[in-house]
């Protein structure tokens, strides 16, 4: 997308006004937001909120010194004081021999691809109002829902611009629209509560209200009459909706900056098998309507599909050019904005590779064990894997759920864990992490 007028003009001045002041380099960006969401509790209206915002960024080098700063004034004289506010931090900063604008032959010079990222619709506050009151509405309905945590439904725009010193412009907005509930289920002194919930680029894509508020109600209604666990050992499953955070570790720990720092468990094993065999992550920046879509990365870098994880093998870091020049390798579009702080790192759309069984066969096969369909309060030590998380879900028996359970913890290092990892086939596409429900063998399991 095109730089609107006021944008281009704010950044080139702000670039400016950051050489006058003595900076050798300079990036700027531009970041808008413009938000409506609705908040329901027992049909009746929580909350209301509409928020805008509209900031500008500037990281400034002199040398091998940087700072950064960001400020809502986009008035020439505010421009002007946010570059010399930044220049003069940066010369006061101490050196940083990695740091520096992304090289010119990374960035990000082709012509952006139409990712569909931006829709014309624009929900009323009544309308998203009746949305939030009608899924909460259709969890009500289910037996065994007798309260509610709430109801809500938002509508996003958001615009990211970003312009660099050596000549580099992108701009991208998108659009984003949710929707979901959280019941309460009650049965004498036994009270559970779940949730369900869709986020989509488009509004035409949500699923309508009632069935997220039925799918919501259902779930909520069948963990009543949880039961505690004896400590033991078994086959645990990850349903699919929450499965990415057993995976999600991994993408932390082979983030350049950590790998840099020595603060990853996966530190030394580029090149190596760390999952299972045929357990493979897909990387695809350029999904259309995809949650984690971008033509450019928060550099300006050049981004392109990969292969983080092939067959079980950790095929690459996650760079920025910061942590790419630490390591002695190259950028590879994985930074993310930092718009008043120096970049991150982060994924686009990830595809995790499913299985062939489904969520039946997989228990029919393993017999036993334990389905999680909620976790909470985790535990990582980034350094060795070590990980713990409290749990709840169900216990299954001859390939059939026997009871809810709740009160549990599960546990192991995630290398042993990766190691024994499996795919099943039932991929959960709500997120820009697509991936399906994950067995584990012989899990510890923690209970009274």
């Amino acid at each position: 997308m095109a730089f609107d007028a006021d944008s281009h003009t704010a950044l080139a001045a702000l670039i400016d006004y950051a050489k006058a002041a003595g900076a050798d380099a300079s990036e700027a960006s531009l970041a808008s937001r413009e938000s409506i969401s609705a908040e329901v509790r027992m049909g009746e209206l929580e909350g209301m909120e509409r928020e805008e915002g509209r900031s500008v960024a500037l990281r400034a080098f002199i040398g091998k010194r940087q700072a950064a700063a960001s400020s809502t004034d986009l008035s020439s004289s505010g421009l002007k004081a946010l570059a010399e506010r930044v220049v003069a931090m940066a010369r006061a900063a101490p050196e940083d021999k990695y740091c520096g604008l992304l090289d010119e032959k990374y960035l990000a010079r082709d012509a952006h691809p139409d990712l569909d990222q931006f829709d014309t619709a624009r929900p009323s506050p009544q309308q998203l109002l009746e949305l939030a009151k009608t899924c909460e509405a259709a969890s009500l309905q289910i037996a065994g829902i007798a309260n509610s945590g709430g109801g809500g439904a938002s509508s996003e725009v958001s615009t990211f611009v970003y312009a660099t010193s050596s000549g580099f412009e992108g701009a991208e907005t998108s659009t984003s629209y949710s929707l979901g509930t959280q019941p309460v289920a009650q049965r004498g002194d036994d009270m559970e509560r779940d949730y369900e919930y869709r986020t989509k680029r488009f509004f035409a894509d949500l699923p309508a209200p009632e069935a997220i508020g039925r799918i919501a109600g259902e779930r909520t209604a069948r963990r009543l009459g949880s039961r505690k666990l004896e400590s033991t050992k078994a086959a645990v499953i990850f349903e699919n909706r929450l499965a990415g955070r057993i995976v999600s570790p991994a993408f932390g720990a082979i983030s350049g900056s950590a790998v840099a720092r020595g603060v990853s468990f996966l530190k030394d094993k580029l090149g190596k098998r760390v999952f299972a065999e045929g357990f493979r992550v897909h990387e695809d920046p350029f999904v259309k309507r995809g949650l984690a879509s971008h033509g450019f990365d928060g550099e300006g870098g050049a981004v392109r599909p990969m292969t983080p994880i092939d067959d079980g093998v950790i095929t690459t870091w996650l760079h920025n050019a910061a942590s790419a020049r630490q390591l002695g390798q190259e950028p590879n579009g994985h930074a993310t904005s930092g718009h008043g702080g120096p970049p991150g790192i982060g994924a686009s759309n990830l595809f995790v590779k499913p299985g062939a069984d489904d969520l039946a066969a997989c228990m029919r096969n393993a017999g036993k064990g334990l389905f999680v369909t909620d976790m909470f309060s985790p535990s990582l030590n980034m350094n060795t894997g070590d990980w713990s998380v409290g749990v709840a879900g169900y216990w299954f028996e001859n390939g059939e759920i026997a009871y809810p359970v709740s009160e549990v913890t599960v546990a192991g290092n995630l290398l042993d864990i990766y190691a024994r990892l499996r795919c099943n086939a039932d991929v959960d596409t709500r997120g820009s992490l697509e991936i399906p429900s994950l067995i584990v063998d012989d899990l510890a399991i923690g209970g009274v």
